[in-house]
């Protein structure tokens, strides 16, 4: 009997492996420090009094977010900027990277909508915060509805 014609799931498991491999080398390689960047950063690591501290080489993310809650309704702009100017305040100075934002409803698809309507104000809310950060919208089960919980990565300067 001829087996030729019928897709065996067996083979794909090398490509599966090499393919989560690859984003292990990523993930790994994006983990790394910057080693030239250590060799030129003077012993002392704190600025002189009055001068703003200078950094050098590439900047990296800080792994843990900042989680932020924002409740306004939907469709109500004015509101949403409101609260994540409150939610934001005591983050001012700092630049975010990405932004993951968990839009809380029972519907999934109005869940998303939601997320993203609070990350379309973003740039909004903050300028300087928000300017270029990558976004990503998710819908997070739940009974109430104009809530939005928001998990931020800064950069490290």
């Amino acid at each position: 009997m001829k087996r030729g014609g019928r897709f065996q799931p067996l083979h794909m498991a090398g490509w599966l492996f090499a393919d989560m491999l690859l984003v292990l080398a990523l993930v790994a390689m994006g983990d790394q420090g910057d080693p030239q960047a250590a060799e030129k950063r003077p012993a002392s690591s704190a600025p002189a009094a009055g001068k703003k501290a200078r950094h050098t080489g590439p900047r990296a993310v800080v792994r843990t977010p900042v989680e932020v809650a924002v409740d306004a309704a939907a469709g109500d702009d004015d509101g949403i900027v409101r609260a994540l100017r409150t939610a934001t305040a005591r983050y001012g100075g700092r630049q975010a990277a990405f932004v993951l934002t968990f839009g809380r409803h029972t519907d999934p698809g109005a869940g998303g909508e939601y997320a993203h309507e609070v990350n379309s104000l973003l740039e909004k809310a903050r300028p300087d915060m928000f300017r270029a950060a990558t976004t990503r919208d998710f819908w997070k089960g739940g009974a109430s509805t104009g809530h939005a919980d928001i998990e931020i990565y800064f950069y490290t300067y």
